[in-house]
């Protein structure tokens, strides 16, 4: 296998455009539960209570920009691809990653779907490698996609030699 073929690369795949609502469902319910936090003392501690009230404000605030931008800004960088020799995936949106796993590397394959991805009709793939910088995810696929990668990977990584340390 050549050095060649395993460059660090921009992978080919999005992910499946659902994953927008599933990111933004979730951002949403974390900024409604970390609003209501200070709004409870706010209700009931009245020296303090305008303190609260601007600490929910901000919260709700920055909460809402970030449901409404990093959706939409994750699906742009988010990208995938399985080839015969390696996964390339590319994720994030604050802290962007690129990562490539050679075949050889592969150690596990999993999938897997939280109650919020099943009702998007999603999963997420998981390759777990024999490298420091932890497993590779692939957040946001269809499921029966995921279902298909990771038959894939499995295959593929049955048919190379080696022990992936």
């Amino acid at each position: 296998m050549s050095t060649d073929a395993l460059r660090l690369r921009p992978p080919n795949h999005r992910v499946d455009r659902r994953a927008i609502w599933w990111w933004t469902t979730r951002s949403l319910a974390v900024t409604v539960v970390l609003t209501v936090i200070p709004v409870i003392p706010a209700l009931t501690w009245e020296p303090v209570r305008f303190w609260f009230l601007v600490a929910a404000g901000v919260l709700g605030g920055l909460g809402l920009l970030i449901t409404v931008v990093m959706p939409q800004w994750r699906y742009r960088v988010h990208r995938w691809e399985v080839t015969e020799t390696a996964v390339y995936t590319s994720s994030g949106w604050i802290w962007q990653e690129w990562r490539v796993a050679p075949m050889s590397r592969i150690q596990t394959v999993d999938t897997a779907r939280g109650p919020l991805q099943r009702a998007f009709g999603l999963s997420s793939v998981t390759v777990t490698t024999a490298s420091a910088a932890g497993p590779i995810e692939i957040s946001g696929l269809d499921h029966e996609l995921a279902t298909e990668v990771a038959d894939q990977l499995t295959d593929s990584t049955e048919a190379v030699p080696g022990d992936a340390t």
